[in-house]
Order: structure tokens, then sequence, then C-alpha cells
């Protein structure tokens, strides 16, 4: 028997169930959706402490949809299971400065939104430079609904 998905925590088990892979669709200028995938989990928000969905993510067409239009949603499933979160993206990167957050908590942020999502690294000094080469950027979610069904 299913129940319904109406929280973020549910959301994050279920996501837990596919190693945290989601699908993220934002809006392109032209009013169609762009669709990905990518690791995300349910993190503490670096500023303010409330749970936000986080991603890392890099490359010019998300971000640029996102900057843009920050509306996102995010959908997982697994086996009949599903959910999806929807909200607005916040961004915060090397070309998406944030108040509070420097060039040293930019890095360790990197880390935990990527531990969020149920990564591991053998040598997170290569993990730091490939971040920083690449100019990564997280994103993190304020969930404005959260709605599936869960089993």
């Amino acid at each position: 028997m299913g129940c319904t998905v109406t929280t973020l925590e549910q959301f994050a088990t279920l996501a837990g169930k596919e190693q945290g892979l989601v699908v993220v669709s934002t809006l392109r200028a032209d009013a169609t959706i762009q669709a990905s995938l990518v690791n995300a989990g349910v993190m503490a928000h670096p500023l303010d402490g409330r749970s936000v969905l986080a991603f890392v993510t890099y490359g010019p067409v998300k971000l640029a949809n996102l900057r843009a239009r920050p509306q996102i949603a995010i959908t997982v499933r697994s086996a009949w299971a599903w959910a999806s979160v929807e909200g607005r993206a916040e961004l915060i990167g090397p070309d998406d400065p944030a108040d509070g957050v420097d060039a040293e908590r930019l890095r360790r942020l990197l880390r935990e939104v990527f531990t969020a999502a149920g990564g591991t690294h053998d040598n997170w000094a290569e993990y730091d430079r490939v971040m920083a080469e690449q100019r990564r950027c997280a994103v993190l979610v304020d969930p404005t609904r959260v709605y599936g069904s869960g089993q």
C-alpha cells in the first residue's frame, strides 16, 4: 500500500534508495523544459540552517536557466514510488557569490552538498581542485511543494 509523500525528509528517504539520483527540470527562455540527472540530498542551508534540497552543478545551460528563472522541479522515483520537490533555486558559487560565503566556505559547502547527496571521495584535495577548476556551483532549493506517492 502506498503513502503520500509530503515532506522533504520523505523525499530524501526515497532518493536515498536511488543513491541520490534525481531528475532536475529547469525552465528555458522559450518556456520549454530542460531536464538532467544529478545527485541531490537534503542538508541544512549554510547560512540559516533551514532544510533545503541541494546539488552541485556547472556548465552554461542549467545555471543560465536558474539565474534567469529560479523555478525548479526535482523528481525521484524508485520502483513505483515517486516524489517531486518544487521551489526556487538559490545559487552559491564562484560566479554566484553569497554574503557570508568566501572561497574557503564555498570549498567546504561543495563538499557538504556532495556528501549530503551520498557522495564519498578518496582524495578531497583532488575533489576541491576539480570543483574550483570547473567553477562548480551549489544549488540550494527551498521547497514550496513536496508531493508524490511513496511505498
